[in-house]
C-alpha cells in the first residue's frame, strides 16, 4: 500500500521566513523527497516550524541559517561548495561571499543549484555580493526559479537584487530574507522591492505548486510566499 503522504504530482515550495524553504519533490519513484534550506533559530524572533528532511542545505554558519536541530530525519547534510546527488536530486554548491564591502570582513556563502523534476532552482543563501561574477554565472546557468534575498542588512539591497536578477534572468523569482512581523533583524519590506519593480501589489501565496510545463520561458514572474 502506498502511503498517501507520499503522493505528490507537482513540486511544492514553502517559505517559512528568512532564507528557510522546504521543497517537496516527486523526483524519486519511491516517494517524495524533502529538501530543507537554511533553517533559522528562534532567536531571530520568528516561529520555528517542525520540519523533516531527506536533504538539508546550509548556505553559511549564521544562527538564522544553520539551525540543524530544527530539522528531523535521516538527512544528507550539505554545508558548502561541491556537486552532490541524492535520490535523483542533483545539487551544486557554488562559492560566494556573505559580505563583500570594504568596511566588512568577507565571509563565505554557498549558492545552491537544485535540479529536480526538470526544474533548475537557485537559492542564493545569504549573498552579500553586489553582483555575480562571470564564473558564478557560468556555474549557475539557466534558472527556472530564483530565491533571492532582498531586505538589505547583512545581505544584498533591493537595488543589488535587481541587478543580480538581470544577470541571472530567471523565469520565476521568489524574494526572501526581508522584514516580517516579530523578526528581530532590521530588513527592508517586500513592498519596497515590488515597488522598485513597478508592481503595485501582489497577493502572497501559502505555497507554490509547480511543474516544468507550467513555466512560460517568455514571461518572467514574481511570486511572493507568506510564512
Amino acid at each position: 500500500m502506498i502511503n498517501s503522504d507520499y503522493i505528490l504530482t507537482t513540486m511544492q515550495i514553502t517559505w517559512y521566513g528568512q532564507s528557510l524553504f522546504q521543497i517537496l519533490s516527486a523526483a524519486d519513484k519511491n516517494g517524495q523527497i524533502k529538501i530543507v534550506i537554511d533553517p533559522f533559530s528562534d532567536s531571530v524572533g520568528l516561529r520555528t516550524p517542525q520540519l523533516e528532511a531527506d536533504v538539508l542545505l546550509l548556505s553559511h554558519q549564521h544562527q538564522d541559517h544553520n539551525n540543524v536541530k530544527l530539522v528531523s530525519g535521516n538527512y544528507f547534510l550539505v554545508e558548502g561548495p561541491g556537486e552532490y546527488e541524492v535520490k535523483n536530486i542533483f545539487i551544486q554548491g557554488v562559492p560566494s561571499f556573505h559580505n563583500n564591502t570594504s568596511d566588512r570582513e568577507k565571509e563565505s556563502n554557498t549558492i545552491y543549484i537544485i535540479q529536480a523534476e526538470g526544474l533548475r532552482i537557485c537559492h542564493l543563501g545569504g549573498l552579500g555580493q553586489n553582483e555575480l561574477t562571470d564564473e558564478q554565472l557560468d556555474k549557475i546557468g539557466d534558472v527556472d526559479i530564483l530565491m533571492i534575498p532582498i531586505g538589505g542588512g547583512p545581505t544584498i539591497s533591493i537595488k543589488e537584487a535587481q541587478k543580480i536578477m538581470a544577470q541571472v534572468e530567471p523565469k520565476i523569482t521568489i524574494p526572501m530574507h526581508y522584514a516580517l512581523p516579530k523578526l528581530k533583524i532590521k530588513l527592508e519590506p517586500v513592498e519596497k522591492f515590488l515597488k522598485a519593480l513597478g508592481i503595485r501589489s501582489l497577493e502572497p501565496m501559502k505555497k507554490l505548486s509547480i511543474k516544468k510545463k507550467d513555466i512560460a520561458p517568455e514571461e518572467a514572474k514574481i511570486f511572493v510566499l507568506k510564512p
